[in-house]
């Protein structure tokens, strides 16, 4: 997604879907050297060919699928969201390229080696950290988010918008309930936005165009996805965490949405939801009984 973000921001010809002067900053020379080629004709389509083999529909639909999750943001911000959280943030950038979230406290959350690399990068390129991140570092194996929260004293009084990105279809169906436990102990007017993909495509990968392929490398890679959700039950289950659905689509409707003059085929499965805590659940008076919590 790096790689991705930073040919859109090297792009000349046409309109940006956004920029990411960050994201180069995170690729070994080669893909480094590749993006700043990338506005060579005849390399271009080259490039362009070599994804598309690659992983199809992987790059229009991350495109996409950022500028789409950037506006999903901005909106929960004008709604009155002061907070923000990016569980499994990666290379994710938005809290330095998005203008918006330039005076919003951000807590990004993953693993040390991830963030230790991210935030040496940073002070490299930029000479310092941005002042509105959290840096919070996290072992699964060892921690857990309720943990994390009494070690940082994150803020259940506030409402927030948690961003979660890329990671659920590597997960257990245990620790997708259990996040989505954690998450419901924010207050009413709180947001998720996730990305998941379509369940099918872990049960019948030839029902989608490149899916065989992509499930086949991604077990090379040792990157084997785990979980998905059929779309038809996905308001049901939020609604045990007092959570209503707000919007949900897949890479077809926002690629048509953001890039309809650069949309393709591949990677329908993958899909942006978004919802919002309408009502108390049980974590809610636990969380009242625990004062450390």
């Amino acid at each position: 997604m790096a790689f991705f973000r930073a040919l859109e921001t090297k792009r000349k010809n046409g309109r940006k879907l956004f920029s990411d002067p960050f994201a180069i900053h995170f690729l070994d020379s080669g893909l480094q050297l590749a993006v700043k080629a990338s506005n060579i004709p005849l390399f271009k389509s080259y490039l362009n060919k070599i994804i598309h083999k690659k992983v199809p529909g992987a790059y229009s639909s991350g495109l996409a699928r950022t500028k789409y999750i950037d506006d999903l943001v901005e909106r929960t911000i004008k709604g009155g969201v002061t907070q923000v959280m990016i569980l499994g943030a990666g290379f994710d950038t938005r809290a330095s390229r998005l203008n918006f979230l330039q005076f919003i406290p951000v807590i990004e959350i993953d693993h040390p080696n991830t963030s230790n690399f991210k935030i040496d990068t940073y002070k490299k390129q930029m000479g310092e950290l941005p002042k509105n991140v959290t840096y919070c570092q996290i072992d699964f194996n060892k921690e857990s988010l309720d943990d994390l929260a009494r070690k940082y004293g994150f803020s259940f009084t506030k409402p927030i918008t948690i961003i979660w990105e890329g990671v659920t279809n590597y997960l257990t169906a245990e620790a997708i309930d259990n996040t989505f436990a954690f998450v419901s102990k924010y207050p009413t007017g709180s947001y998720v936005i996730f990305t998941y993909v379509h369940k099918q495509i872990l049960e019948n990968p030839g029902a989608f165009f490149g899916g065989g392929k992509l499930l086949k490398d991604l077990e090379k890679m040792e990157e084997r996805w785990t979980f998905g959700f059929y779309p038809d039950e996905l308001s049901s289950y939020l609604s045990r965490f007092g959570l209503t659905l707000m919007e949900d689509l897949g890479a077809t409707e926002y690629r048509q949405k953001y890039l309809p003059e650069r949309t393709e085929d591949g990677y329908e499965f993958y899909r942006v939801a978004i919802t919002k805590k309408n009502r108390s659940t049980i974590a809610d008076f636990d969380l009242q009984l625990d004062p450390g919590a």
